[in-house]
């Protein structure tokens, strides 16, 4: 059995897949298969757990694939607190909540100030959320995990997708924050920073 952990981002699925690392029966992996399109995009191999954020827009082909014999894990952060996380990485132009802005959008990014970004990541965490809710709806193998209670929610995962090994190691894993929003603060001003400039230089030339 696939195990598919669905999520917006910025929500401990790097965390969530260190846990799973404890896990004999299951390989496991985050983003795996991030750079791969068409068949090899889903070529996962069997008694695979996958964190991948951008599984979101791979719903349609994820559900033709393994429809309800695969187990999906909904796993959820606080709504504001994940907008804020994503706020963190707003001028990175490689970021998901850019690509979101500018792609799905068709908004600049460089046009909007602090409470229009901000704006913005709700209104992402908001869609994404939506999508796997609705795709998850109905299908006999899944959980909604809550980051704010996963060593509770974790135990429940484990059992339901019959785990074995070392459950005291993974739920120690859990208590340490992987891919934190903190490890990127050093290069976020500089990022904010090219981010003012290019504003105002539009402004400037009224570009």
């Amino acid at each position: 059995m696939n195990v598919f952990v669905l999520c917006t981002g910025r929500s401990g699925s790097v965390t969530f897949i260190k846990a799973c690392r404890s896990i004999r029966n299951f390989s496991s992996g985050h983003e795996t298969r991030l750079h791969q399109v068409g068949p090899d995009r889903l070529a996962y191999p069997p008694d695979h757990i996958e964190a991948d954020n951008r599984l979101s827009w791979h719903l349609g082909q994820l559900g033709r694939k393994f429809g309800d014999h695969a187990f999906y894990v909904h796993l959820l952060r606080d709504r504001e607190t994940t907008a804020r996380s994503f706020m963190k990485r707003f001028a990175d132009e490689g970021s998901i909540i850019h690509a979101y802005c500018s792609g799905i959008k068709m908004i600049d990014p460089e046009r909007l100030n602090d409470a229009e970004r901000m704006e913005m990541c709700l209104d992402y965490v908001d869609s994404v959320n939506a999508n796997i809710a609705q795709f998850i709806q109905g299908r006999p193998q899944h959980l909604t995990v809550e980051l704010e209670r996963i060593e509770q929610d974790f135990q429940e995962f484990w059992e339901r997708i019959g785990a074995e090994g070392d459950l005291s190691d993974a739920l120690a894993q859990l208590r340490t924050a992987h891919n934190a929003s903190s490890e990127q603060s050093q290069a976020e001003p500089l990022r904010q920073l090219g981010h003012d400039l290019k504003r105002s230089i539009r402004k400037l030339f009224r570009i």
